[in-house]
This record gives C-alpha cells, structure tokens and sequence, in this order.
C-alpha cells in the first residue's frame, strides 16, 4: 500500500513506529487495568462521565460520600453491595480501579493526540499515512464513547454491565491495538526502504479466528461464566455441561448462556492454538524466527493461564495475567500475519 509512497526529506517514520508502539504498550496495560476492574466489580463505581474534572478524583469525605450516595442509587448497590453492608472505605476501593481506568484511558488518548498533532505540524509523517492515522485517532474516541455507554448499562439497568457491550468495549480496543502495531510495522519498513505488507488470505482466516476467541473471553468474564465449572478439561465432570438454556433459542444461547460460552470458549481455543502453530512453523521456515517464538510461547502460555484459572475458582490474578497475555498473543499475531505478507516473504509464501 504505502511502501511505494514516496519518503519525503522531513518524513521521520521510524520515530512515529516507536511513537505507536509506546501507544499499543498502554493499550496492553488499559486492557489489562480493564480486566481488574471488571474481576473487582468496580465499573460501575463511577456514575458520571466527566472529561475534565473527573481527572481530580475526591479530596474531602464530603466529595466522597456524595459519590458513594450517587453509586447507592445504582442496582449493583441496592441488590447486592448494599445488603452486604459496604461501608464508604469498601467502596473507595472499588472507586480506584475505576478511577485508574479512565485515567490511563485520558493519558491514552493525550499520548496518541499530542505527537500526532507534532508531527503533522513538522511535515514528518509520510505520504499516504495521515488518513490512517486519523482513523486511530477515531478508534481512541470510540472507545471511551463504547466505555461509557457500557458503565451506563450497569447504572441503569442491572446489577452488572451488559456483557455485550463489554465484549464491545474490549474489541474496539483490541482492534486499536492490532491497527498500531500494523502501522507501526509498516513504518519500520517504510524506514528500512522495504514495501508495506499485505494481508494474506491466511493470516486473514487466522486473525478472524483469534477474534472469535477473544470475543467470547470478553463474554465469560461479562457473564461470570468461569465460575460455571472449576474442573478441567471435563465440565462438572461431563465432556458437554448440563444447565444449557436453548429457552430463548440457539442464537442466543451462544452469546449469553454461561454455560455454551464457556464450553465455546475452552474448545475453540483448541483450533486457534492449531491454525496459530501452522502460521509460527511457516514463519520459522522462511527464517522469520522472532514472530514465530512470540507466536509459540504466547499462545502456549495462555492456554495454561486459562486453564489455571477455571481450577482456581477465578483466581483474580490469575484471571487478569490471562487477559493480559491474550492482548500479547494477539500482538504477536499481528506481528506475524505482517511476517507473512511482507514483500520479503511473499514468493517464499507461493
């Protein structure tokens, strides 16, 4: 695409590649600050969006107990925080993780912005990126909006945050990370004098397959539906779970019966583990060994994760540490479905 552009004089892409992979760093870490505050039932903590002044979290024990007064009006408070007595120091736990998160979600947001603007302001971008980059840039407001209208969810509606729209949220931020770490990709080509990579039917089908597993992570942690089974790898000692509801059809058991998406999300992982071992052995066979290693040892580290997390009974740390490696292995998949689309290697692809 852009690797025939031309590379005017003042165009610094190497910079910008380590620019957006600073960025994609801190989206593995609001993921990961995200997985917290979804294991502590903290997202609903907060009951006002505020832009500017919520960057100021309460200072007074007036301040604080009116947010506590405010989050007591909300279903999660009045059917299940509330009659279990949470007192205001309980609360300002769950406030923090909350709090954390729409913070780094802010610095985000000013780290892409305020280089972006730098660099076009200085000509430094080259040709042909700049509409990409914009496109980021949306992605960023796009994803607090989807934050936001999920929190609401939990606000208005029920005890918790709607599951599909936390599957949203996550998705929209994982789908930013992927696009950073392509773009920066093909900055590091552009800088090396090399064409950009495209996206091979392959890398297509695997990518696609990822997002279908992590789509469904995102769905188990709205539903609780780790907690369905502790065992492993039968369910409640059966190979396919009792509890099944199909009442409101099949269509809406696969996105919200806990039981289907867990039993889903154990056994696709399987075919992912399968396609994602074929594309590391054929990026190895063309002498791309980095991407192959982060391909092999993230996935394998998963699977464990999950697993240990299931029998722990949903160990927090555990959980969070399994969040925080499936937005790694989806980096390295990138990574790697750029591996096979590169010019250097298409010819050894064929």
């Amino acid at each position: 695409m852009h690797g025939s552009a031309s590379l005017h004089s003042t165009a610094r892409p190497l910079a910008i590649a380590r620019w957006l992979l600073a960025v994609a760093v801190m989206v593995v870490l609001i993921v990961v600050i995200g997985g917290i505050t979804r294991l502590t039932e903290s997202g609903v903590s907060i009951t006002e969006w505020k832009p500017v002044t919520g960057v100021i979290p309460p200072l007074t024990e007036a301040q604080w107990q009116a947010e506590f007064d405010a989050y007591s009006q909300t279903p999660q408070y009045i059917q299940i925080n509330g009659p279990a007595g949470m007192t205001l120091a309980t609360y300002k736990f769950i406030f923090f993780w909350e709090w954390v998160h729409r913070l780094l979600a802010r610095l985000i947001g000013f780290a892409f912005a305020l280089p972006l603007v730098w660099f076009w302001v200085k000509n430094q971008i080259p040709h042909g990126f700049k509409p990409r980059l914009l496109v980021l840039l949306g992605l960023g407001g796009l994803q607090g909006a989807v934050g936001w209208w999920m929190v609401k969810s939990g606000i208005q509606y029920d005890v918790k945050v709607s599951h599909l729209r936390l599957a949203t949220h996550l998705m929209v931020a994982l789908v930013t990370l992927s696009a950073l770490v392509w773009t920066a990709l093909d900055m590091r080509a552009l800088a090396r004098g090399e064409g950009a990579a495209r996206l091979t039917r392959f890398s297509a089908v695997v990518l696609i397959m990822l997002a279908v597993q992590l789509v469904y992570g995102a769905l188990m942690a709205g539903l609780r539906a780790g907690h369905v089974a502790a065992d492993w790898p039968l369910m409640q000692g059966k190979l396919f779970p009792a509890g099944i509801d199909l009442s409101g059809g099949l269509g809406h058991a696969l996105i919200s019966d806990p039981f289907l998406v867990h039993f889903i999300h154990r056994w696709w992982g399987w075919a992912v583990a399968a396609v994602l071992i074929i594309m590391a052995r054929r990026l190895r066979r063309m002498g791309n060994r980095p991407p192959s290693l982060a391909i092999h040892s993230a996935f394998g580290v998963q699977i464990l994760l999950g697993i240990a997390t299931v029998m722990s009974g949903m160990a927090i740390w555990l959980a969070v540490l399994h969040q925080l490696t499936g937005a790694l292995l989806l980096a390295a998949t990138v990574w790697g479905a750029y591996g096979l689309g590169s010019n250097n290697n298409r010819q050894v692809i064929a």
